[in-house]
């Protein structure tokens, strides 16, 4: 098996490319820390690695955010490792389902801006965010103020270009398709 890296806009993340499906087409899972990787036993693996701070799951790849004090050169062949282990073993991504659904702020799902916004986000937003090993969901607008809010997962997470991302990208490219968004704010 050949696992491919790449790096990502987040100089603590790496995206590890095992060469087959992850979590396959649209779904993702984000382990912010040990504990809620609990459920996954590849995650479990991958937090035993010391360092290792986030792991989260694409289509097709992992991304890993090592702590500020750990070192690429120390934890890619453990990572890579662990990786190869879990695929090789067939073992399953995730023992249980999660406890918790994500809640929508948006509560009018039929709402026209609503879809024009989503549909964006999903089309030409997440496979670009995608490509740089993370993930951005949409979590509702506010009819009153044009404010769109977004959560960033993955390498995006913390990533020092995520503000850029959202601000120069995302708004401006939302605010050009559907008039009535002012702005994007992450959450």
């Amino acid at each position: 098996m050949f696992i491919q890296t790449e790096s990502t806009p987040n100089p603590a993340t790496l995206k590890f490319l095992p060469g087959k499906d992850v979590m396959g087409e649209g779904a993702v899972a984000d382990f912010a820390d040990e504990a809620a990787g609990a459920r996954s036993p590849l995650a479990r693996a991958l937090f035993a690695v010391p360092g290792v701070s986030r792991v989260f799951y694409g289509s097709d790849f992992i991304s890993v955010t090592k702590s500020d004090e750990a070192g690429w050169p120390q934890l890619k062949p453990a990572i890579l490792g662990a990786i190869m282990d879990h695929f090789t073993h067939d073992a399953p991504l995730i023992d249980t389902p999660p406890d918790e659904v994500e809640a929508e702020l948006s509560a009018d799902e039929d709402d026209e801006v609503v879809s024009q916004i989503r549909e964006l986000i999903d089309t030409r937003v997440r496979p670009a965010v995608a490509q740089d090993g993370g993930d951005i969901i949409f979590k509702g607008f506010d009819n009153d103020s044009g404010v769109v809010f977004l959560h960033m997962r993955g390498s995006c997470a913390g990533c020092p270009s995520s503000t850029m991302t959202l601000k120069n990208g995302i708004e401006n490219m939302l605010r050009h398709y559907v008039p009535e968004v002012s702005a994007v704010e992450a959450v």
